[in-house]
């Protein structure tokens, strides 16, 4: 009897601090590339780039007081000039459908600046009174539609979280979906989402903005006008995506306190590990902000969205998320949530022999995850 509560008691240890730092091999994988030793491939030169060095709070009166509000800060500045952003009330529903077991919205609204952004929320029926909702980022080659209820496909995004009662909300990025060719190029020259992206990135730069700035503005005022609707309980928002989708996950959690929990797949990323890997060259134009690396490197965003519950979902052989990068991140994360005497709230799982991709069991543990901590 003994011998199995003293098990026991050490199950429990073991398990209190093994979620922050997660293994798995999953069923079916496509794998990716292997990577290679830090800084190997590196010429000399770029060898002796400044790594700024930010202190991990451990202080939480001090970090909660002041310096918490300076990192923010600091972080909105170096995302440029983002203007006031629009009534939500302007917001269109362009048409509702009913789809048996959910009602599918098509919106639009201006973003106040210099773009119509189209969208769509899906309102499951069996829900009564307000509910938590998830708000889904497409990937770079993506849009809205990738979270579009698929009854017939198991693994369908929309459908897994529609199924658990979360209202689904999405819009097509800057250069994604039904905006493209609606860039400062036109529809003629601004054919595809590679050129209107890189289109919109020196423009924004002229105006003393950045485009990731822009992009992140916008899910800000998709966020807005849920807080309008009455299907939603704006106490219980998520955020969730892949690639491009997670980082901007991310980055909106960490500027904005309305956003309660959030889940990334695919971008867990770190900048000093993606330079010494040599893999600037894994992301986008869209994700590289002016200045930040002279302050700090990711730890500080992500850190500013605790102790809110954050998953981050990655493949040991994705380019864009060097795995030594990840590791520094959980380490850096479970400190921070620790002192906030979360340590539950951040989990980070690695699966084995994954490359750039969201496997079955990612979005399970997605939809888990929201279910967990958004209570629908």
């Amino acid at each position: 009897m003994l011998r199995t509560l003293s098990l026991l008691v050490a199950f429990l240890a073991f398990n209190l601090y093994l979620p922050a730092q997660v293994r798995v091999t999953p069923a079916k994988s496509k794998g990716g590339d292997k990577q290679g030793e830090a800084w190997a491939e590196v010429p000399e030169l770029f060898k002796g780039i400044k790594i700024p060095e930010w202190q991990i709070p451990t202080d939480r009166k001090r970090w909660e007081e002041t310096d918490r509000a300076k990192t923010r800060a600091t972080l909105l500045q170096c995302m440029g000039e983002m203007p006031a952003r629009p009534d939500p009330k302007k917001v269109r529903v362009i048409s509702r459908e009913d789809k048996g077991e959910y009602f599918l919205e098509i919106i639009e609204f201006h973003n106040g600046v210099d773009m119509v952004v189209p969208g769509i929320v899906v309102i499951p029926k069996k829900v009564k009174g307000p509910a938590p909702a998830v708000i889904g980022m497409h990937g770079h080659s993506g849009s809205k539609n990738e979270y579009l209820p698929n009854l017939e496909n198991p693994l369908s995004m929309g459908w897994m979280l529609v199924q658990k009662g979360f209202v689904v909300a999405a819009i097509d990025g800057y250069f994604n979906g039904d905006r493209v060719g609606k860039g400062p190029g036109g529809a003629n020259l601004d054919k595809g989402a590679y050129p209107q992206e890189m289109s919109l990135f020196k423009l924004h730069l002229w105006q003393g903005r950045s485009l990731w700035g822009m992009m992140v503005r916008d899910e800000q005022c998709l966020i807005d006008y849920l807080e309008t609707r009455t299907e939603v309980d704006k106490s219980r928002i998520g955020v969730t995506g892949m690639s491009m989708g997670c980082t901007r996950a991310w980055w909106v959690s960490a500027v904005d306190d309305r956003v309660q929990a959030q889940v990334g797949v695919a971008c867990f990323t770190r900048y000093t590990e993606l330079i010494a890997h040599g893999n600037l060259r894994r992301h986008g134009i869209y994700y590289f902000v002016p200045g930040v690396f002279k302050h700090f490197d990711t730890e500080a965003i992500f850190s500013l969205s605790a102790p809110k519950p954050n998953l981050q979902l990655s493949g040991d052989q994705d380019g864009g998320a060097p795995t030594d990068g990840v590791i520094a991140l959980e380490k850096k994360l479970a400190d921070v949530y620790k002192m906030y005497g979360k340590p539950e709230n951040f989990r980070s799982v690695i699966y084995k022999n994954t490359g750039h991709e969201y496997l079955s069991e990612m979005r399970h543990e997605m939809v888990d995850w929201f279910v967990k901590h958004l209570k629908p």
